[in-house]
C-alpha cells in the first residue's frame, strides 16, 4: 500500500476524479470507502493480502534484462515480468485485494468488466478461491478476439455475459456492469479492473498494483545498483502504468512514459489515444480525459488490443499529464505489432499486445535517450490470449503442407 498526495478526501487528483454516480450507488461507494480506509492500515488485512501475493500469485515477479532486444533497440532494456504472475498479468494484484474486501464487507458476489479478458480471468480466479459467485461482462467483439480467455473464465465457474450494445467492446461492458451493480448492490461488489470509475476505485486499484513499482525500484537498486532513466508502460484505463509509476513518482530523475493505443493513428478517427486526442469530460463515474465529439458524446475507440480499446483513462493519468510528471505518447497498431514480433524473435517471450505498445515506446525513445540509457518496461501480461490476433496479423495461421 502507498500513501500519495493525491487524491484528496473527495477523490480528486487536481481537477480530475471525483464521484459521478446514481443515488442508488452512494451507500455502496461510501461503504467501500470506509472498509478500504480501515483495511489499508489493518495489519491483519495487509498480512493476508501479502501472503496471497507471495503464496498464490507468485510474487515477487522477475526483473529481467532483455539483452538481445536491447541490442536491437540501442540501449539497455529491463522487463518487469508481470506476465509470470498466476493468471498471466498484473491484474491479479488488484483482484485479490478487492476480493478480500468483498469478504470483509459480507458480500457474496463479484461482477467485473473485461476487455482482453485478463481482468475477467483474474476475477473468476479470485472468486473461485474465495467461494464467491462471479459474473463477467465482456463486449461481444472482445469475446470473439479473446475466446481463449472466455473459456478460461467459464472453466473457473464464472458466468460470462457477451454485451451486444454500442461498439460491443470494453466501454459497453462497463456500462452493463454498472447496470447490474445498481440492481444487486446489497450482495454484489463491482470489482473494477482499472484506475477509473468513481472514487475510491482509482485510488484502491492503484494501491493494490503499487507492489509492481515498489518491487521494480528495489530490484533495480539491488541488481543494477541504480534506478532506470525511464519507466515505460502501456495505457488504456491505466492500471499497470499507475502500478509501476507509483514506485518512481518521487524520483525526479526517472522519466515516466505512458504509451497509448493510437490504432490506425492518433490523427484518424480509429484511435484510442485518449490523452493525446481527448478532452476533459465525465465517463463511468469520474472526470478525466475522454474521447468525445463537439456535443460531449463519447466517441468509439479503436485498437488492435482489446485491453486498450477504451475511450477514457484513469483520472490520475490526466493529473500526471497536466502536471508534466509523466509523458504520454501514441503508438499505432503497426508499431505495437512490430515490437511484439521483435520481442518474440529476440527473447523467446510472447508479450500481450497491450504490453507491446510499451515495447514500441522503447524502440521509439531509445535514439532520443541515448545508448547509455536504461529503460524499464512493464511487461504487464503474456500473449497467449493474443496468438490468434497476432497469427492473423502476421499471416502465420494454418499449416504449411508439402506434397
Amino acid at each position: 500500500m502507498i500513501g500519495n498526495s493525491v487524491p484528496d478526501q473527495r477523490g480528486y487528483y487536481g481537477p480530475f476524479g471525483g464521484r459521478f454516480i446514481p443515488e442508488a450507488l452512494v451507500a455502496a461507494i461510501e461503504e467501500l470507502t470506509e472498509f478500504y480506509e480501515k483495511a489499508k492500515v489493518d495489519p491483519e488485512f495487509i498480512a493476508e493480502y501479502d501472503e496471497l501475493l507471495r503464496g498464490y500469485a507468485g510474487r515477487p515477479s522477475l526483473l529481467y534484462e532483455a539483452k538481445r532486444f536491447s541490442e536491437h533497440v540501442g540501449c539497455r532494456v529491463l522487463l518487469k515480468r508481470e506476465d509470470l504472475n498466476h493468471t498471466g498479468a498484473h491484474k491479479i494484484n488488484n483482484v485479490l485485494g478487492q476480493a478480500l474486501l468483498t469478504k470483509k464487507m459480507g458480500k457474496t458476489r463479484l461482477i467485473a468488466e473485461t476487455g482482453a479478458g485478463q481482468h475477467g480471468v483474474a476475477t473468476a480466479t479470485a472468486a473461485a478461491l474465495m467461494g464467491l459467485e462471479c459474473t463477467v461482462y465482456m463486449g461481444e467483439v472482445d469475446t470473439d478476439r479473446q475466446s481463449l480467455n472466455v473459456a478460461r473464465m467459464r472453466l473457473l465457474g464464472a458466468e460470462v455475459v457477451a454485451v451486444r450494445a454500442g461498439s460491443r467492446t470494453l466501454k459497453d461492458a462497463m456500462n452493463e456492469a454498472f447496470r447490474d451493480w445498481v440492481s444487486t448492490v446489497d450482495y454484489t461488489h463491482y470489482c473494477i479492473g482499472s484506475v477509473g470509475g468513481p472514487h475510491p476505485f482509482p485510488m484502491l486499484v492503484r494501491d493494490f498494483n503499487s507492489v509492481v513499482g515498489q518491487e521494480a525500484r528495489q530490484q533495480c537498486l539491488d541488481e543494477f545498483g541504480a534506478l532506470p532513466d525511464a519507466v515505460l508502460a502501456c495505457v488504456g484505463g491505466g492500471s499497470n502504468a499507475i502500478g509501476i509509476f507509483a514506485g518512481f513518482l518521487n524520483d525526479e530523475g526517472v522519466r515516466l512514459y505512458g504509451l497509448e493505443a493510437a490504432g490506425d493513428g492518433a490523427e484518424t478517427d480509429r484511435t484510442a489515444a485518449t490523452l493525446t486526442k481527448g478532452s476533459v469530460g465525465v465517463l463511468h463515474g469520474s472526470k478525466s480525459y475522454v474521447l468525445q465529439d463537439e456535443d460531449g458524446q463519447t466517441r468509439e475507440s479503436h485498437s488492435i488490443s482489446a485491453g486498450l480499446d477504451y475511450p477514457g483513462v484513469g483520472p490520475e493519468h490526466s493529473y500526471l499529464k497536466d502536471t508534466g510528471r509523466a509523458t504520454y505518447l501514441p503508438v499505432t497498431d503497426t508499431e505495437a505489432m512490430n515490437a511484439f514480433s521483435l520481442l518474440c524473435r529476440t527473447e523467446g517471450i510472447i508479450p500481450a499486445i497491450e504490453s507491446s505498445h510499451a515495447l514500441a515506446g522503447a524502440v521509439a525513445l531509445a535514439p532520443e535517450l541515448g545508448p547509455d540509457a536504461t529503460l524499464l518496461v512493464n511487461l504487464s501480461g503474456r500473449g497467449d490470449k493474443d496468438v490468434a490476433t497476432a497469427g492473423a496479423w502476421f499471416d502465420v495461421i494454418g499449416v504449411t503442407r508439402t506434397t
